[in-house]
């Protein structure tokens, strides 16, 4: 379903004199080379996931071609044809002033790989925007593109851009609301350079290093660890021929960034744009899938929401932020509660109770069946007295009378649960058996054959699949109960604390209380040392010491204003979103 042209995505001008010399174009990776969404992105693209009952793509061209951007060239690897095909399908591929087209590769295994590839083609002529299909905005770009254009006419060696935003991390987890590792970045307040950039999960030890020289060089160091890497950059030409001139470049973050950051020999320079109003954000994780489409709902990524980029099918928008197709069979004493979406063609029964989810297209849910918090997807059936609660369930899923998905729990395509049945918390649930090797998340999202997996074609994804994947039963199996058919994936070592950490589900009182007592031994340990960093972040030169004793009173100040600030965020939050009372009274304890 492609994404309908509205007026309300109107495009941004730019300087007639570039626009004529340099269309501006952009790369939109449709891959994200990770392994975070499996075992549904075994059978379906990441890209063309549902997210608020549309393709996560379409949320990124339409901003896309709302900032003003003219050519697109969309890079696919995994699952290709898939992509391709939708793409072709769609109303992006036909668009007036806004070209999208598909550059294929079937070896790419990282971002390196498919920037290398599209540096062969010779189809980017001037600065260029970097983002993957994945990410949702709302921003203009026309300050951003400004700035990097002026910072580039003084400074040959100023050749990326990066998007930033204030996105202060939870005390307890060390992780941003969209279940992303605590971020550390080093950027000179002054002329906004990136001088550092490393995320909790490569520093496990809990220090920093700075090289001395950075101090030396620059007045004033602000070290941030309140900032979110919105993943969308401006880029020069430059970028590309690097990763063509380092094959070590492979991660656009963990190698590219960090390894231009380190390079003392080229000079070259990242900079970065904070955006403070507007939305930007990838998901990146199943927390950030559940996170971005709650702030869909509640029209924080305005225009791009549901009712303007519903396609042909029509959404109502009623009140407490529910949304309904105009074709839905709701019983009398059925009960939808606030942030809800309900999608065309839906059938939902008597005493049934939905709140906080997302509904497809054409599922029937039977009567006195519990949702919330989870995300149902296309012609799901549901029978009668099921409870569901914060999970995700793929197209063509039948669960049976009385089932139970506790939470965390994700059913991939066409997985039936048997009758009276509890699927167990955190469970990954599919028709294919699980890979026998785990690869790393910065591998490809879809493996060769060396490792179990192989590519679905596309013209088989609603059909019969077990012809493409020998010897795998697709008969009713004993791990989904009665009548059910499937496997629960096992948790590889090690991988139990990424479940919780990274699940649609909330975290659970248990593991928040624990992770607390851990976070007061590792204060105790770091007051102990001695070398704990000045509150405000900011590293200065010995002469500029005594600025500090005479900024405490103020600092004292802003604290306190930001306390009170982050305990009415931590409450509205928890008053949108239906946290526990339990969960919330910790979130608020944290914060002091």
């Amino acid at each position: 379903m492609g994404a309908q042209k509205k007026g309300a995505t109107a495009r941004v001008s730019e300087d007639p004199e570039e626009l004529a010399r340099h269309p501006l174009q952009a790369i939109l990776l449709a891959d994200s080379f990770a392994t975070k969404f499996r075992p549904i992105t075994l059978e379906r693209p990441k890209v063309l996931l549902p997210l608020v009952n549309i393709p996560m793509i379409d949320y990124t061209l339409a901003w896309l071609e709302s900032a003003g951007v003219d050519e697109v060239f969309v890079f696919c690897c995994a699952h290709s044809k898939q992509v391709i095909d939708y793409l072709e399908s769609s109303e992006w591929w036909s668009q007036p002033n806004f070209s999208v087209s598909t550059i294929e590769s079937h070896n790419s295994i990282s971002a390196g790989d498919a920037l290398r590839l599209i540096y062969e083609r010779h189809v980017i002529h001037g600065d260029f925007v970097l983002i993957s299909g994945d990410t949702v905005s709302n921003m203009s770009l026309t300050r951003a593109l400004q700035e990097h254009k002026e910072r580039r006419k003084k400074d040959a060696n100023a050749i990326m851009t990066m998007v930033i935003k204030q996105s202060k991390p939870s005390p307890i987890t060390q992780q941003s609301r969209l279940g992303i590792d605590e971020l550390f970045m080093a950027i000179n307040p002054v002329t906004k350079q990136l001088l550092s950039y490393e995320d909790k999960a490569e520093n496990s030890k809990g220090f920093l290093s700075l090289d001395k020289t950075l101090i030396a060089d620059n007045p004033s160091i602000v070290l941030h660890n309140d900032k979110q890497d919105c993943y969308i950059d401006i880029c020069s030409e430059e970028v590309l021929s690097l990763f063509t001139d380092n094959f070590d470049y492979q991660h656009l973050r963990r190698h590219f960034v960090k390894g231009l950051l380190v390079d003392d020999i080229m000079g070259y320079k990242i900079f970065t744009h904070e955006i403070h109003s507007s939305y930007a954000a990838r998901i990146d994780n199943f927390r950030s899938y559940d996170t971005i489409s709650k702030d869909i709902i509640q029209r924080w990524t305005y225009p791009f929401v549901p009712d303007i980029l519903c396609g042909n099918s029509a959404l109502k928008v009623e009140r407490q932020g529910a949304y309904r197709a105009a074709e839905v069979t709701l019983s009398c004493s059925a009960q939808i509660g606030p942030f809800t979406v309900i999608g065309q063609g839906t059938t939902i029964g008597n005493g049934t109770k939905i709140s906080h989810s997302v509904i497809g297209e054409g599922c029937t849910i039977g009567s006195n069946v519990t949702i919330e918090g989870s995300y149902i997807w296309n012609n799901v059936t549901i029978e009668n007295g099921c409870q569901l609660r914060h999970a995700i369930v793929c197209d063509g899923v039948i669960m049976k009378s009385g089932a139970v998905l506790e939470p965390g729990v994700v059913l991939a395509f066409k997985v039936v649960v048997g009758q009276q049945f509890v699927v167990p918390a955190y469970s990954m649930v599919s028709l294919l058996q699980q890979p026998t090797q785990q690869d790393s998340d910065e591998e490809l999202e879809y493996a060769d054959s060396s490792s179990g997996t192989v590519e679905l074609p596309s013209d088989k994804l609603h059909g019969d699949i077990a012809s493409h994947f020998p010897g795998t039963r697709y008969g009713p199996t004993p791990e989904l109960g009665t009548g059910g058919v499937g496997y629960i994936w096992s948790i590889f070592e090690g991988g139990n604390d990424e479940e919780w950490r990274h699940s649609v589900a909330p975290i659970p009182t248990d593991k928040l209380a624990k992770l607390m007592l851990d976070k007061d031994d590792d204060e105790e340990l770091l007051t102990q040392d001695g070398n704990v960093l000045s509150a405000s972040g900011e590293l200065k030169s010995n002469s500029d010491s005594n600025v500090y004793e005479d900024d405490d009173n103020e600092d004292s100040k802003d604290d306190y204003v930001s306390f009170e600030k982050e305990v009415e965020d931590t409450f509205l939050r928890a008053v949108h979103e239906n946290v526990r009372v339990d969960n919330a009274i910790l979130e608020v304890n944290a914060l002091r």
